[in-house]
């Protein structure tokens, strides 16, 4: 149901790393969109793109992909484009979604001219290769799999 509130839940090591509202836009099958306000401390700048207070995230959770897709909008509406996060399949019940963070980012600017890959030293980093093999496999490919959706446009992508 639209309009209800939930609770987004970001883990990342088994400890959680944030934790915010959000307001349920859609829910279809197994897929769940919210819209939250940049929840976070400050401005983040990353050096391709700012996130900052007035920025909203129209954000993408499936119970079935290996990823969650973020429409980072400006304050005054202008889209600054997707950022990706490669996460576990969402865990969604009726008071919020708990991702696992795995470390692997995309990001795809508004006109599709950047598609960057981030993170990749935190991904090897975390040792995930050896304790989870299957997932860090999994990763990867969700990883590549964002990647070409990227370069192709990511609208296919949640209208599927």
């Amino acid at each position: 149901m639209s309009g209800r509130s939930v609770e987004i839940t970001l883990m990342k090591a088994g400890r959680t790393k944030i934790r915010y509202p959000a307001e349920v836009l859609t829910e279809e099958g197994g897929r769940l969109s919210v819209r939250a306000p940049w929840a976070a401390e400050g401005v983040r700048d990353f050096g391709f793109v700012r996130f900052e207070p007035g920025d909203v995230f129209v954000e993408h959770y499936w119970r079935d992909r290996w990823y969650t897709v973020k429409e980072v909008w400006s304050g005054d509406g202008t889209l600054k484009g997707w950022y990706c996060d490669i996460t576990r399949p969402a865990e969604i019940d009726g008071s919020g979604v708990v991702v696992e963070d795995l470390d692997l980012d995309l990001w795809v600017s508004a006109d599709g001219s950047e598609v960057l890959r981030l993170d990749e030293d935190e991904f090897e980093a975390s040792g995930l290769a050896a304790t989870d093999p299957e997932a860090a496999n999994r990763a990867v490919v969700a990883l590549d799999e964002l990647e070409v959706l990227g370069r192709e446009g990511l609208i296919d992508l949640l209208d599927r």
